[in-house]
């Protein structure tokens, strides 16, 4: 049975996400042969103040950007 997690930074659509689990979850079946009815998504959404990247919270990163 996979169980697939997913992480972003928060601020996608409902309808992105959605995308993203039927999108996912195709691949899960082709690739592995998997049963669809046994295949999981989970996303985890996560600030952009909790992820960092080379050591810089992406909020301080977007904030310079702007």
């Amino acid at each position: 049975m996979p169980f697939i997690t997913v992480q972003l930074i928060e601020g996608r659509s409902v309808e992105q996400k959605h995308a993203l689990i039927k999108e996912i979850s195709e691949a899960a079946i082709r690739v592995l042969d998997a049963d669809p009815d046994n295949v999981r998504i989970v996303i985890n959404e996560v600030t952009a103040d909790d992820w960092g990247v080379g050591g810089v919270p992406v909020a301080v990163s977007r904030a310079k950007k702007s």
